[in-house]
């Protein structure tokens, strides 16, 4: 038993590694494509703003279907592996060749020509991705029902994604140089080496993991039942209010860093060190972060850090360039706190809506559950990052112009700053009403274990 009364499930810090491991792939992919990819079509590959914006739409849009469709099969699942395993196993390859494609400048000189390529790469990637990170998510909840546990795994998975996002920050720009047409080999280069580097940790997931037996035995899931489970959860709607508006923040945060970098601050040649600042210090600050939800619960922790990341936010986008390094260096150190925060808290208050959900339905869908917080993601991702490109357009932003009009630069201090800090506050607004304490949690946890028990005594009987 531990300390609050429910059954201990602790996890060895073996099992904890190998999950989050995992994570890297995810985290290089993901961060590189958010941070990068806007920018190669509209300053390497050419795009306008408007037919860029209309590739990432289409990409991710393809998600409204793509991930509740993957996370109600993985629910479904039974294999001799489990029933997430098995697409980590048989998805690593076609999602490090998916990404590859995404940085290739085909011989297209047409722009909707190569508009019709990038929007075709960008769904097979997404297709391959949804097709091992979505069962991947689901693992959480299935590796341990422990409440501070699932904080401490979601911490070292959050570890090696920090660390990715690190990497995914400051790695290509320094293989790449600057983003110029002339540099579309050096972009290519740099989506095949970081392919392979996403891919291969999967593995280690697949084998270093090990999925509980009794979901094994339980009854395959109707979309119908998943559905209504859905519906009738307060607590991950909720949850997935929090997870929403966070991470748009953070995806129009990260679509819009270079472009502010550049043409705002003028500091493109050592944006992979201000960037670098950035993921260290939320690498640091995660033990921070674990330790701060123990003493108080996920929920407070978690508004009390959005407040701080959206005042930095607010601040940092209105500096003048002419106040120093130092100015730009510790505001970006002090936004890596809140970061750790974001990558740590959101994604630990997630499962615990799951056990609401079994406790009143007397079944387990992770998978659709995460499927659809994957989906809010991505739907605010199809939209953000397109409506900043679009905004851009209509501000007057022309690609590597030596000097931007001031509408343009306006229009990207807004994006950087004003239009995040509003969607932490939406954030902030759901967490107030999220329902789950450390307490309910506890107790919802003892209800569930006894009536575990019954059910085996019954069986025994």
């Amino acid at each position: 038993m531990n300390e609050n009364g429910s059954p201990s499930q602790k996890l060895s810090r073996k099992t904890k590694i190998l999950y989050g491991v995992g994570d890297t792939g995810f985290s290089l992919t993901d961060t590189t494509r958010a941070v990068l990819f806007a920018i190669f079509l509209t300053d390497v590959v050419g795009l306008r703003p408007s037919l860029a914006a209309g590739v990432i739409f289409f990409g991710l849009s393809w998600d409204y279907i793509n991930d509740p469709l993957f996370g109600y099969i993985s629910d479904r699942t039974r294999t001799r592996w489990g029933r997430r395993r098995p697409f980590l196993l048989f998805g690593f390859i076609p999602f490090g060749l998916s990404f590859a494609a995404l940085w290739w400048l085909p011989p297209i000189s047409s722009q909707i020509g190569l508009a019709i390529y990038y929007s075709l790469a960008f769904l097979f990637y997404e297709a391959a991705a949804t097709f091992v990170y979505m069962p991947f998510y689901a693992l959480t909840p299935e590796l341990t029902q422990d409440y501070d546990e699932r904080t401490s795994l979601s911490a070292y998975r959050m570890a090696f994604s920090l660390a990715a996002g690190l990497v995914a920050f400051t790695l290509p720009l320094a293989i790449i140089g600057s983003m110029q047409p002339e540099n579309a080999d050096k972009v290519f280069l740099m989506g095949i080496l970081f392919g392979i580097a996403s891919a291969l940790p999967l593995l280690l997931t697949f084998f270093g993991t090990r999925e509980r037996l009794e979901y094994q035995s339980q009854p395959k899931p109707k979309l119908k039942e998943s559905l209504r489970a859905v519906a009738r959860n307060r607590p991950f709607i909720f949850s997935a209010g929090i997870f929403l508006f966070t991470w748009a923040a953070i995806e129009i945060i990260q679509n819009m860093m270079l472009y502010f970098l550049k043409y705002r601050m003028n500091l493109e040649p050592i944006a992979e060190y201000i960037l670098g600042t950035i993921f260290i210090v939320a690498l640091i600050t995660i033990p921070f972060w674990d330790w701060a939800s123990r003493r108080l619960d996920k929920r407070l922790t978690y508004i009390a850090g959005m407040i701080f990341l959206s005042s930095v936010m607010i601040v940092l986008s209105f500096i003048n360039p002419n106040w120093g390094l130092a100015v730009v260096f510790a505001l970006a150190a002090l936004a890596g706190i809140g970061v750790g925060g974001v990558h740590v808290l959101t994604w630990a208050i997630v499962p615990d809506a799951i056990e609401w959900d079994e406790l009143h339905s007397g079944q387990r869908h992770e998978g659709i559950f995460y499927s659809l917080i994957s989906l809010l993601r991505k739907i605010s991702a199809s939209f953000v990052g397109p409506m900043a490109l679009l905004v851009l357009g209509w501000s007057g932003f022309v690609p590597n112009a030596a000097q931007q009009s001031e509408s343009a630069v306006r229009a990207i201090q807004f994006l950087f700053g004003v239009v995040p800090s509003i969607s932490f506050c939406l954030g902030i607004a759901f967490a107030i009403a999220y329902p789950i304490s450390r307490q309910s949690h506890t107790q919802l946890r003892q209800e569930l274990e006894s009536r575990r028990q019954s059910r085996t005594s019954l069986t025994d009987g």
